[in-house]
């Protein structure tokens, strides 16, 4: 099944093309080893963290407007700040720590920290998880420049602790981990995978051999010729933090649905999306290596997973009704209206961080928690967990 390039987006320059081929090189030889095909998923994978030539994992710029897309902590600080909020409260109820997975820029970190600061309430050690060794080095120098008396207390990680105690926080994570593709038509299952043609690669689907993934994809109920992704990775993240977490609070922040919207009858082809230079589209075949290849969260699965494994699911909504409830009105107070060079931006960057049309509805928020059982303020108003 061959995908027909978008021509209308904008091309790379010579070193990036020529990074781009280095990586489809390498996905050519997996591809070659395996046998000729390769699931989705691993194709994803290689695309988002080959080591040296993965989106994530190279030099070019991902975040911002020089980037290929915006994240709420580089669109505002209000986002990270109101957030802080929130961790402060696990903090209290569990242990000084905080966990950040896929710290992008840096630039979140930074937020938090500066407002539990302000709060008196600064946590004994922040940690961050990052694959990215480029992407870890930005967030030493944005950390050493902005907060440099408090970059003693930050540490960086090449895996999970063996113990987890506090808050983790993990903003748009879930939504750039490896999915397969599964087409449901006649009553049977295939999976669909990576090969090549003439043309690159190519979408050739096989029957499922994956145990798990198989069993995953037979409970979900959808309409005949259907297209869509499972995440294992996702279960795989979710069930590993919760063998690790004594007490704590894990805090999921994306944008997806719970299980009926994810896979409702209209949406036939599923929700992958590639972002490059600030334009959606869904080749995911197009300059590997210099897009964001993305999938949208099941939510229900994550709640689920977490529950075998032993956490209780502490609250879930919208990203609008978190911020809300964490007070972000009351840090725009702290700017007068009077003064428009500062309000007016800060104005337009509350609108977008909670807007039903910009990022608030589409974004979600799920807490998932161990030993600890007063509710979470960010969850206030607005459950939504009848979605799940």
């Amino acid at each position: 099944m061959p995908i027909t390039p978008d021509t209308s987006l904008p091309q790379p320059g010579p070193a990036a093309a020529q990074h781009s081929a280095r990586l489809i090189e390498a996905i050519h030889r997996e591809i070659a080893d395996q046998g000729g095909w390769i699931s989705f998923a691993r194709y994803m994978e290689l695309a988002l963290y080959a080591p040296g030539l993965g989106y994530y994992t190279a030099g070019a710029h991902k975040f911002g407007e020089a980037g290929d897309f915006i994240t709420a902590p580089e669109l505002s600080p209000l986002f990270g700040r109101t957030l802080a909020r929130q961790v402060a409260q696990i903090m209290e109820e569990s242990a000084p720590h905080i966990l950040e997975l896929g710290a992008g820029s840096g630039k979140l970190a930074v937020d938090m920290l500066g407002e539990l600061e302000r709060l008196g309430r600064l946590p004994d050690s922040y940690c961050i998880l990052e694959v990215s060794a480029d992407l870890r080095a930005r967030q030493q120098a944005l950390i050493g420049q902005c907060l440099p008396h408090l970059l003693g207390r930050v540490h960086w990680l090449d895996a999970l602790p063996e113990q987890v105690k506090g808050a983790v926080v993990a903003n748009e994570v879930l939504d750039a981990l490896p999915v397969h593709l599964v087409r449901w038509q006649d009553s049977a299952l295939s999976e669909i995978g990576v090969a090549l043609d003439e043309s690159g690669f190519v979408r050739v689907e096989r029957a499922i051999a994956d145990a798990q993934l198989l069993q995953a994809a037979q409970q979900i109920k959808v309409p005949d010729n259907y297209v869509s992704e499972i995440c294992l990775a996702a279960r795989g993240l979710v069930t590993s933090l919760a063998c690790r977490l004594t007490q704590g609070t894990l805090l999921f922040i994306d944008y997806g649905f719970g299980a009926r919207e994810f896979y409702h009858p209209q949406r036939l082809n599923g929700t992958l999306m590639c972002h490059y230079r600030h334009r959606a589209h869904d080749d995911a075949f197009f300059l590997p290596g210099l897009q964001d290849i993305t999938a949208h969260v099941n939510f229900t699965d994550i709640a689920e997973t977490g529950i075998d494994a032993g956490l209780e699911l502490s609250g879930y909504t919208s990203q609008a009704f978190f911020l809300i409830n964490n007070g972000i009105a009351d840090l725009m107070v702290e700017t007068s209206p009077e003064d428009l060079r500062a309000y007016l931006p800060l104005s337009a960057q509350l609108q977008k961080l909670t807007s039903p049309a910009e990022m608030g509805e589409l974004f979600k928020v799920i807490a998932l928690s161990k030993n600890r059982a007063n509710p979470l303020s960010g969850f206030a108003r607005g459950d939504f967990s009848r979605l799940l």
